[in-house]
């Protein structure tokens, strides 16, 4: 892709993270069987090393943002799986007590203790479901808040690209026949994605700042002109991902057109091998992540929705997965 693409930093609501070369298949080896005693000596170094990774990985707002959003999901489709299993045991025991109360002679009063409905265990269960999902919202809402400052991002965005836009035009209308021949390529398509994903984005963040701080009565707004902002906001974000996909895939078609004797040069063939290798997974990664995403965004688009909490929890967990990898594979000493 030329420049125009290439300015194009992370957004907030997005963090993309940074390419990962693939590492070749490690050699197989054999476990070696330790002592239960060499187990437990080992166990607070391997703690340590694992707090000093994840402080490695929350030491940027990319990665805070990558592991509250890792967190916010996983917690949502864990509560909604427990929700599901306890559905059968809570449906038996209301079929149970309703054919215990229809055995009776009329006017026999029942009283129902909290022993009687639900079973402890599925009691248990769905406490805990309602805890995972409370503890969903509040990473959510905390996610919202820290991108109030992604206009401020989106601005410095869009100066990159107007001052380098400028500069390819300087360049090709340049009466030096060097520097207009080695002026960038102004490609229209590529610079009408490049804007339109900007503009998406902007709308989107100030809407929905708009109904955050509206929601917490910063901003004097109707409920239903919060309600209508967010539906709103995220459908500014899902043209954003739609242009985000169709940008991906001009990038792939135009790729595959250039022979791979050109994009090779005098690489050699290792080099180049693992290149192409390193490209193709960081653009599968990035098509999955932005495909998982734009079902979500319709769904939040529409006032009563598309998907359960299931449905939107396993769906959202695709980039969550995808992103905590990328960030603890770049995080590892």
């Amino acid at each position: 892709m030329s420049s125009v693409a290439e300015v194009q930093p992370a957004t907030t609501d997005l963090p993309s993270g940074d390419p990962v070369p693939s590492a070749g298949a490690a050699p197989p080896s054999k476990p070696k069987p330790l002592p239960l005693r060499e187990l437990l000596a080992a166990a607070p170094s391997n703690v340590d090393a694992f707090l000093a990774h994840l402080q490695r990985a929350l030491s940027t707002p990319s990665g805070i943002d990558t592991v509250l959003l890792f967190l916010c999901y996983s917690s949502r489709l864990t509560s909604a799986l427990l929700e599901l299993a306890t559905g059968p045991v809570i449906k038996s025991r209301a079929n149970a007590l309703l054919a215990l109360a229809a055995s009776l002679p009329p006017r026999t009063t029942l009283v129902f203790t909290s022993k009687a409905f639900p079973s402890p265990s599925a009691a248990l269960l769905l406490a805990l479901s309602k805890r995972l999902k409370t503890f969903s919202g509040l990473l959510s809402e905390t996610r919202t808040f820290l991108r109030l400052w992604g206009l401020l991002g989106m601005y410095f965005w869009g100066k990159g690209l107007v001052l380098r836009l400028r500069a390819a035009r300087a360049a090709a209308q340049s009466s030096d026949p060097e520097k207009r021949a080695t002026a960038p390529r102004l490609d229209t398509l590529e610079t009408t994605l490049a804007v339109s994903q900007l503009v998406a984005c902007v709308v989107f963040q100030a809407l929905e700042n708009g109904a955050f701080l509206a929601q917490k009565s910063v901003l004097a707004w109707q409920p239903a002109s919060i309600g209508a902002a967010y539906r709103w906001s995220a459908r500014f974000w899902g043209a954003f991902v739609g242009l985000k996909l169709g940008e991906l895939f001009l990038e792939s078609r135009r790729r595959a057109a250039v022979p791979a004797r050109q994009r090779m040069g005098d690489k050699t063939v290792a080099v180049f091998e693992r290149e192409e290798q390193e490209w193709a997974a960081e653009w599968r990664k990035m098509v999955g992540r932005n495909m998982a995403w734009f079902p979500l965004t319709i769904h939040w688009s529409l006032e009563q929705g598309l998907f359960s909490e299931l449905a939107v929890g396993a769906i959202a967990s695709v980039p969550g997965v995808i992103q905590i990898r990328d960030l603890w594979r770049r995080t590892a000493e």
